[in-house]
């Protein structure tokens, strides 16, 4: 799947994949520890809440990242495809799986076993930085995302959310672009934290708008200038506050900063 790059949209640190970061000779050794596996559409290569025993490295085809709550509701935490590693945080803690990982398409999958990954890591300093570094980086991109999206309307974060699975996971056609996963309208709203309903009835009025075309599991942006005014620029302007009058006490800072 090749990315339909969108302008103004960040950097891409967080999406250079895991095996994409090695040396040739690393990541053969790495490869070399495990056994290749296949999984079919929609069928679950993790799952939440088990014990970890392997460390999975995906060859080829794209899977998504959820996570349940007690009340039933599903989030969708992430996309994950050819050369990224999932499963890294249980082996390296000893502790359950945080997240589902399903997969979208035909998955090929090298699966190492915890022990061996973990020896690994050891004996390799150039392959435990990398791993350090994208650990960092998708960090940093998901505080990024909270910090954004703490600033939004929900109908805002949908809309920024389509541009970033358009410029990601998004297939140009003489019509559009093309999002190239299936995803639900349930795993939409919960990127988003939003109900099936909301998310259903943003689409509808992005239909009315010519913004997007929608199937089943299928949807087409068709003017990703619309999504980018709703995400960025159709905010109201925020009214100037008065001038305190003289004598008057300064209120609090908002601007950010610690006041130290």
């Amino acid at each position: 799947m090749s990315g339909a790059y969108v302008p103004g949209d960040g950097g891409l640190e967080d999406r250079v994949p895991f095996l994409a970061r090695l040396e040739h000779d690393d990541r053969s050794r790495l490869l070399g520890l495990g056994r290749e596996l296949r999984f079919a559409p929609r069928i679950e290569l993790l799952h939440q809440n088990e014990p970890s025993s392997y460390v999975l490295f995906i060859v080829h085809g794209w899977t998504k990242v959820t996570a349940s709550a007690a009340n039933g509701y599903e989030a969708l935490l992430a996309l994950r495809g050819p050369g990224d590693i999932i499963g890294e945080s249980a082996a390296l803690t000893g502790r359950p799986r945080s997240a589902t990982v399903t997969a979208l398409e035909p998955v090929r999958a090298v699966a190492v076993p915890r022990e061996l990954f973990k020896e690994f890591l050891s004996s390799s300093t150039g392959v435990s930085f990398a791993l350090l570094g994208l650990t960092s980086d998708r960090t940093r991109a998901a505080d990024r995302r909270r910090l954004e999206f703490a600033s939004m309307s929900v109908r805002e974060r949908f809309a920024a959310l389509l541009l970033d699975l358009a410029r990601t996971h998004g297939r140009r056609t003489d019509e559009g672009i093309e999002l190239a996963v299936p995803l639900s309208k349930q795993e939409l709203a919960g990127s988003v934290g939003a109900s099936r309903e909301m998310v259903q009835r943003l689409l509808k009025e992005l239909r009315e708008r010519g913004a997007v075309s929608t199937g089943r599991r299928a949807l087409l942006i068709r003017r990703p200038d619309i999504l980018r005014r709703i995400a960025r620029e159709e905010r109201p302007e925020p009214e100037p506050r008065p001038a305190p009058g003289p004598g008057a006490e300064p209120g609090p800072d908002h601007r950010g900063g610690s006041g130290l």
